[in-house]
């Protein structure tokens, strides 16, 4: 079962650059609960078309109970969830999130913390980085982004002796030399990313051929589905059959249908929506399953069906 929702209102909305807004959500008569680095918060978002549920990082003090801070970018192609937040969402109004999850804590383990972030993959790198410096923690911040654009935070990182930052504007031609910052690291190194899926991937590689082991590698990745083509769904044990948009997730056609399946990310990250298959051509966008699974369950969050066959789920 999905979490109860708490109600929250959005007490501040602030313009940090030309398509990033961060917004501020009180509780209505108590305080929030505590929540750890690397934490998300789903927040329902009542558009005209459907009720979208995208998951944001928290990027407030973790320490801090009175509210949570979030950032979102305006994206190019928005299914309507930041587009309904950029330009529909008002200070006053009030919504609904979940319970705070953390797919993306910190390890216990390590020595020393690489953090690296793109654009708007900043923002658990914010929570991380208010922890560690009151912790005394080991870690250092590499962040590029684009001056004018994506620019968010960057006047608010200030290095101290337990937490060096290393900024780099692709607008003034400055490229993140990524051997350069794994090489000679302590052997007790522990690499955490957020971005563009461009920067996880030169990460991976980069790791890979250098012989960092893949257990030394964090990652957040979730992301609001992809639009796709539209395709049918047959539930099997309910024998009803779904269309699902081409803008709409399989789970959100679910959910339509008051057929209710525990999730986290939402973003095919976390394993939480895992559902069995019967027939039908499934296209797997997810980062969760091996591909010994693929050929008997899919994550709805955001795999979809082909548009001329019919999906037959176990449901």
């Amino acid at each position: 079962m999905s979490p109860s929702p708490i109600q929250v209102t959005v007490s501040r909305i602030e313009s940090l650059t030309p398509v990033i807004k961060e917004f501020t959500l009180t509780a209505h008569d108590r305080a929030l609960p505590g929540f750890s680095p690397g934490s998300h918060i789903q927040l329902q978002l009542p558009t005209p078309s459907r009720t979208l549920k995208n998951a944001y990082s928290l990027l407030s003090d973790p320490a801090d109970r009175s509210c949570y801070r979030i950032a979102v970018r305006l994206q190019e192609n928005s299914r309507g969830g930041s587009r309904y937040l950029h330009e529909r969402v008002r200070e006053g109004d009030h919504l609904q999130i979940t319970p705070p999850a953390n797919l993306f804590a910190p390890s216990s383990r390590a020595q020393h913390h690489i953090l690296i972030a793109g654009g708007i993959g900043i923002t658990p790198f914010m929570a991380y980085r208010t922890e560690m410096l009151r912790q005394g923690i080991s870690h250092e911040l590499h962040y590029a982004y684009t001056g004018g654009l994506t620019h968010a935070y960057v006047e608010a990182l200030q290095p101290a002796p337990n937490g060096q930052v290393t900024t780099y504007d692709s607008r003034r031609g400055e490229r993140m030399n990524i051997e350069q910052i794994l090489s000679g690291q302590p052997l007790g190194a522990q690499v955490y990313i957020c971005g563009p899926e461009r920067l996880l991937q030169a990460v991976q590689q980069t790791a890979a051929a250098m012989g960092w082991p893949e257990a030394r590698l964090h990652w957040e990745a979730f992301a609001a589905p992809e639009p796709g083509q539209p395709f049918q769904v047959h539930l099997a044990r309910q024998d009803k059959t779904l269309a699902v948009g081409a803008d709409e997730s399989l789970l959100e056609a679910l959910e339509a249908a008051e057929i209710d399946l525990p999730n986290l990310c939402r973003g095919g990250v976390c394993g939480q929506c895992v559902t069995p298959y019967l027939s039908g051509q499934v296209e797997h966008r997810d980062s969760y399953l091996p591909p010994s699974d693929q050929s008997r369950t899919l994550m709805p969050c955001v795999s979809r069906g082909a548009c001329n066959s019919t999906l037959v789920l176990d449901l």
